[in-house]
């Protein structure tokens, strides 16, 4: 089974994007936790690919999707966007507006089911907390909630897997506080990742 992690820097994390299978190809986020996990259990049954890609957007997401996931054919693919395509509008003025992100998320996903009909696709919910990188504009960012209602909508629409994470992070900061989990409110640290991972193994054994 190939499993395909698509997004942005959150998914990204640094990756080696020279050494697709290897230890440093997967980053040092989320989907290194999952390989671990899947791996060491069931080493021969998973080939699990990371095409993070910092600073994307659901735009460019599909400006890249037929060599980074069509080529590639994965059985199972997660994709985790949104935070970028807000954060750029609050920064620069080059985020996607919700409506444009939307149609853009619908066409990424229509596209890819007629190109790989019996493929599994989860989307993850986007996420903030406050921190070094929000609390400037942090009122602005929670427009993330829409983003991610967009998301859920998507999931339903298209009978896909839906993976929440907002309310997992919000639950764990109040225990613990927020930078223990997103170092700068957008990136996860270890505790973070960690999170991410054990949600989306859980939502994983429904596949």
């Amino acid at each position: 089974m190939r499993i395909l992690f698509y997004g942005d820097s959150i998914t990204d994390m640094n990756r080696n994007r020279d050494a697709d299978f290897s230890f440093n190809s997967y980053g040092y986020g989320y989907p290194i936790f999952v390989a671990g996990d899947l791996y060491f259990n069931e080493p021969e049954k998973y080939e699990i690919i990371n095409r993070g890609i910092g600073g994307n957007r659901i735009v460019d997401l599909y400006a890249r999707i037929k060599k980074d996931v069509w080529n590639l054919k994965p059985d199972v693919l997660s994709i985790l966007i949104g935070i970028n395509d807000v954060w750029h509008e609050l920064y620069g003025e080059n985020g996607v507006e919700l409506d444009r992100f939307e149609r853009s998320y619908r066409i990424l996903i229509e596209d890819t089911k007629k190109v790989l009909p019996e493929i599994k696709i989860v989307i993850c919910e986007p996420f903030v907390l406050k921190g070094s990188a929000t609390e400037e504009k942090y009122e602005g960012f929670l427009q993330i909630k829409e983003y991610a209602k967009v998301a859920k909508k998507i999931a339903e629409d298209y009978n896909l897997y839906f993976l929440p994470l907002q309310d997992k992070f919000d639950q764990a900061a109040e225990l613990h506080g927020a930078n223990y989990y997103l170092y700068d409110g957008v990136h996860p640290n270890v505790a973070g990742a960690k999170l991410i991972a054990e949600e989306w193994l859980k939502l994983f054994k429904s596949i």
